[in-house]
């Protein structure tokens, strides 16, 4: 299973910012939550890179690709009481190459409402789509995109 990495600074940007002057916050449920396709010439700075221009070189827009991305559909944010653990998922994302296919190596999860990165998802190689061929990010059917567990009491 791979395992979606955080952008440093989502942490502060889930409850507001780090200052009283950000009001950027994510909403799961109401914000535009996109996944970006990106090619391997792509580089993280995790503890920087905080909005969407932060991270260049998308997949070029065509051949089945939009740029800006796949917008998550269905979004859904579920609290089990018993496992003090709170879930967001969403439908699985999925693009369908056509004339000169595309080639990807990771998925960048964006909120794009007030535009803040939320993490990365490594494919571990670079995955070439020919036309007619389908990539689909399979989202674990019990955890999510991610998850977050409190401690019990």
């Amino acid at each position: 299973m791979a395992t979606l990495q955080f952008f440093g600074k989502i942490g502060a940007n889930i409850f507001g910012g780090e200052t009283g002057a950000e009001s950027e916050k994510v909403d799961w449920i109401t914000d535009t939550i996109k996944v970006q396709l990106h090619t391997a010439a792509t580089s993280f700075a995790y503890d920087t890179d905080e909005v969407a221009a932060d991270v260049i070189n998308e997949v070029a827009n065509g051949n089945g690709y939009t740029t800006g991305g796949y917008t998550l559909l269905s979004p859904t944010v579920t609290y089990s009481g018993t496992g003090n653990t709170t879930v967001l998922d969403a439908a699985d994302p999925t693009w369908t190459a056509s004339g000169a296919g595309f080639s990807a190596s990771d998925a960048v999860f964006v909120d794009t409402t007030p535009d803040l990165l939320i993490g990365t998802l490594a494919f571990g190689s670079t995955i070439t789509l020919a036309s007619g061929d389908t990539l689909t990010i399979n989202i674990d059917a019990t955890n999510g995109v991610f998850y977050v567990t409190a401690p019990g009491s």
